[in-house]
């Protein structure tokens, strides 16, 4: 990657003035002329079937144009499997049909009208009845199937190695302990939106979702079309973290109703809805022992681990190939478990296994730092290792170590007191925690169009997606230096099929795949000017086209001698110079780049002879109120090491964010379940943290030269903030109060 004046630097969002103006489009922004609006109807039980429908009412409302259930729609999709297992949706489960109810919440009927508020005031008024089947909402119910995922996953292994059972007979000092974390949601500003819009055999769907491609070619299967026939736009994405997952159930029902009415459909679906027709966060269980060395040197560590997951995918978020990994330790034994209940298929949410499951194991290391009565830090000290113990692989870099000593500089670690409920503010108590935050570096294949024109100014165009993120920015950051540009002379492009192909938005993957694959086009488009001005036998003639450098719209000699980059594309006879590139990653093949073009999973990790992680030390502190038991996190600090930081700016602002959603995994946020049903579905009661709970924050950024992850040193950060949080605010508690919150979300009410 060139070096010039921007990338490593903090850069303003270029789009952030449209996004805080409104000028900035989002899926459910876009007017389509003559366009109807959808509004769903969803069950009422969490398993059975439908008996019959009582339409009259709703269809002799004014502006009521139809209403479709499943005995329109049963046959007219096609199923497809889930992304995860070669196919392209969220959840393979199709809601029209057949009569069978999988689930509360399932859509059994969309109607369409001349206005939402028609729609909406139609659809609470059709009538369904129901003949009720028992069912199983969650664990340690009746009906409920536990599976080992080694036999729902054909690829799945739990990692082990040694003999951690004799190891833990043998181990001086031992804890065991279960934790738990509960349903969470995902809760965008931006809902789950889609319209639809055909021109003849053409389908458009403007639709906010994290891969443009699943949907593409997922709905081309579902409705049997050509996937050149089908194209999806989503511009901006207003927030997902891990929602907005590939083809969403409900996109082919809006497809279907906008092919039979004629016109253009419109669907912008409750909050309420929203959390049974998207994935959400399942609820895991961990049963966690460790056994130790009197030095603290672990012997054993062993991690089952349960979550849910539904009937019909066989989906479920595994996380103990990190747990079994990032400790030194020689007897490992894992297994890892899947209770299928009567649910929607969750899916993906920001960190999806660290967060749970790094909050088991850096709590029972705390309790282990306890028992030994040693510091927390010296504990993970002992244990810190530069050899995976797992695979014997060596880790491509691990600062997890200078990571705790920086925060706990920064944080002020030394004042706290070893003995828990001895440090006191008045009537409040304080408690001190920390934790640590690990994320493997994930990296996709991707496709690009880079093209710099003859008035001096570049275009960069890919079928990505700008979720908040600031990946615009990125890559007019990367094209600015790459070409010798300013960076508002770059242009970028993305959202849209018709762009070229790539990948998921997820895993913290999108800057390491977009920035490797804009490389390439800036060094394409480099090499092919300097050989037009050795050709042109212009000022450059003479000189080693290597040497020649791009710079402030001139093409540069060592020795000062230059041309115009516009002199220089004008001479090509064309009107741009158009690069475009694909990018492979290193432990990638051809077929990598296949999937992507063909809106499949392609997500691998580089390097294969090497463990490449991103690293981070997270610490709170923790005020406790004696009489009341009122929590309240007073700082959060986290020291992170990501590799190569592009944009201090809003690499900042992304770790800082996850920080504060960490405080809500910790103390707010629990989808509360009863009968099947979502309880608390809304913003009323699912509570999430605002201004008033997001106490003193800092991230530091720690240097991280990682030549071995990929070509560029990049390991991404968008899902390293939030991870650890929990477990650090955990420890905190007890450390104010003595008392141990194995179970998530701490409330008040365990102090009271």
């Amino acid at each position: 990657m060139a070096k010039g004046p921007y990338l490593g630097r903090s850069q303003i969002r270029i789009d952030g003035r449209a996004k805080v103006t409104g000028a900035a489009a989002y899926a459910s922004d876009v007017r389509l002329p003559g366009c109807a609006h959808a509004a769903l109807v969803t069950s009422t039980m969490p398993r059975g079937r439908i008996l019959r429908f009582d339409l009259n009412g709703p269809r002799a409302m004014p502006g009521v144009i139809d209403i479709f259930t499943h005995h329109d729609f049963a046959g007219a999709i096609a199923p497809v499997k889930h992304l995860m297992d070669g196919g392209y949706a969220n959840s393979s489960h199709l809601p029209l049909g057949s009569d069978a109810i999988a689930y509360a919440g399932q859509i059994v009927a969309v109607v369409v009208a001349e206005t939402l508020e028609v729609a909406q005031a139609a659809a609470a008024q059709v009538g369904v009845a129901y003949e009720a089947a028992p069912f199983a909402g969650g664990f340690d119910v009746p009906g409920a199937e536990t599976v080992r995922l080694a036999d729902l996953k054909p690829h799945h292994k739990d990692p082990r190695t040694g003999d951690a059972v004799a190891a833990l007979e043998n181990a001086p000092v031992h804890i065991a302990a279960r934790y738990e974390t509960p349903v969470q949601h995902h809760n965008p500003m931006e809902l789950f939106t889609t319209a639809c819009v055909w021109d003849g055999p053409r389908l458009t769907v403007y639709e906010p979702t994290r891969y443009l491609g699943a949907v593409r070619h997922g709905l081309a299967s579902q409705l049997g079309l050509d996937p050149e026939n089908v194209r999806v736009v989503a511009s901006f994405i207003g927030g997902h973290f891990g929602s907005k997952f590939a083809l969403s159930q409900h996109t082919a029902l809006i497809a279907l109703a906008a092919q039979r009415i004629g016109r253009p459909v419109s669907l912008v679906p409750t909050r309420r809805q929203c959390f049974t027709i998207a994935n959400y966060r399942p609820e895991t269980r961990h049963d966690v022992h460790l056994g130790a060395e009197r030095d603290g040197r672990f012997m054993a560590l062993v991690h089952e681990a349960e979550m849910t997951a539904s009937r019909f995918d066989a989906f479920a978020m595994e996380g103990t190939d990190v747990t079994a990994s990032l400790y030194a330790c020689a007897n490992v034994h894992t297994d890892e478990r899947a209770v299928r209940v009567d649910r929607n298929t969750p899916g993906p949410m920001r960190a999806p296994p660290e967060v749970p499951y790094l909050f088991a194991l850096e709590s029972a290391v705390d309790e282990m730092a306890v028992a030994l009565d040693l510091d927390p830090i010296e504990v993970r000290r002992q244990n810190d290792t530069h050899t995976d113990p797992i695979s014997g692989k060596p880790f491509s870099s691990r600062p997890l170590m200078t990571c705790f000593d920086v925060g706990a500089r920064a944080f002020g670690w030394e004042r706290r007191t070893r003995q828990p409920g001895s440090m006191r503010a008045g009537a409040w108590r304080v408690g001190i925690g920390c934790a640590s935050a690990v994320r493997p570096v994930k990296i996709s294949p991707a496709t690009m169009r880079l093209s710099l024109l003859g008035d001096g100014t570049a275009i960069i165009e890919t079928a990505h997606h700008e979720i908040g993120n600031g990946i615009a920015t990125l890559l007019a950051m990367g094209a600015a230096d790459g070409l010798g540009l300013p960076i508002e002379a770059v242009t970028v492009r993305l959202g849209d099929t018709s762009l070229p192909a790539a990948g998921l938005s997820g895993g913290s993957s999108t800057t390491t795949s977009l920035m490797h694959t804009l490389t390439l086009g800036t060094e394409e488009i480099r090499a092919r000017l300097a050989g037009e001005a050795i050709r042109g036998g212009g000022r450059l003639a003479r000189y080693d086209p290597a040497n020649l450098r791009l710079s402030a719209g001139w093409l540069t000699a060592p020795d000062g001698a230059a041309e115009p980059l516009s002199d220089l594309v004008g001479r090509t006879g064309v009107d741009r110079i158009v690069s475009l590139s694909a990018f492979v990653p290193p432990d990638g093949s051809e077929a990598n780049l296949d999937s992507v073009r063909a809106g499949r999973l392609a997500l691998g990790s580089g390097d294969a002879k090497t463990l490449s992680w991103a690293f981070g030390a997270q610490f709170a502190e923790v005020h406790v109120h004696a009489e009341t038991g009122v929590i309240r996190v007073a700082r959060l600090t986290g020291a992170f090491a990501a590799g190569r930081v592009l944009n201090p700016l809003t690499a900042r602002s992304q770790l800082t964010g996850g920080m504060i959603w960490g405080l809500g995994s910790a103390l707010l946020e629990e989808t509360v379940l009863d009968g099947g049903h979502y309880r608390n579905a809304d913003l009323a009661e699912y509570l999430v943290p605002t201004s008033a709970d997001a106490p003193e924050l800092e991230a530091i950024l720690i240097p991280d030269e990682d030549p071995q992850v990929n070509p560029l040193g990049l390991k991404g950060l968008g899902e390293l903030g939030v991870i650890g949080v929990n477990a650090a605010i955990a420890n905190a508690v007890f450390h104010a109060t003595g008392q141990r919150i194995r179970r998530l979300p701490i409330r008040l009410d365990e102090f009271v």
